[in-house]
């Protein structure tokens, strides 16, 4: 796994532009086949004056892929705030991260992209992503345990591993293209598949 690393003051404006400036140019080009020196053009700064807030192109694009990741989730938790069981918070989980997936796919491609890259290569903000929505189900399924929604013999840890392992073809940015033309019905049919084999 690659680290790469921003430089300089996170708040900078310099750097804000540097993130929006680049977003907009890979959404144009694509993500690979952009360069650092491509950019510079493109923003009017020198690559030297860039590699002053970045180290890396892969930098660069970790900041785009984590506040695109970052949307994802937020949508997710959005959907599950308000729901009133562990149960419908899992279906709502299934169905939400899937759309919201499929939407960055369909209205975002290049970016989209990105974020591809990120799961292949698996860099930091890829990884970040899938441990948080590792933690996410686990805590549903703690919930569901402590209200006897869920069976509690199965370790938490295997629970939680085997339900992302079901998602992952819906969620994965290098998986999900091939899947989206089943992803709002495995969305339905797999989390009820899920909650049957919890059931108590």
């Amino acid at each position: 796994m690659n680290t790469h690393q921003t430089r300089g003051p996170l708040d900078h404006s310099i750097r804000d532009q540097v993130v929006e400036a680049a977003t907009e140019h890979f959404g144009h080009f694509g993500y690979e086949k952009t360069t650092v020196s491509d950019l510079a053009k493109a923003i009017g700064f020198s690559k030297a004056y860039i590699y002053k807030f970045f180290d890396s192109k892969q930098a660069i694009g970790e900041v785009i892929c984590k506040n695109r990741l970052g949307m994802v989730m937020d949508i997710v938790n959005a959907a599950i705030a308000d729901a009133p069981t562990a149960s419908e918070k899992l279906r709502r989980l299934f169905k939400s991260i899937t759309e919201a997936s499929g939407d960055l796919f369909f209205h975002d491609r290049k970016i989209y992209d990105i974020a591809a890259v990120a799961s292949r290569d698996q860099w930091p903000s890829a990884t970040a992503y899938e441990q948080r929505l590792h933690q996410l189900i686990q805590q549903i399924i703690l919930e569901g345990r402590q209200t006897g929604e869920f069976e509690r013999k199965t370790p938490l840890d295997e629970a939680a591993h085997a339900i992302f392992l079901v998602m992952k073809p819906y969620i994965s940015p290098v998986q999900l293209q091939y899947n989206l033309e089943t992803a709002s019905s495995a969305a339905v049919l797999l989390s009820a598949l899920i909650l049957r084999s919890m059931a108590p």
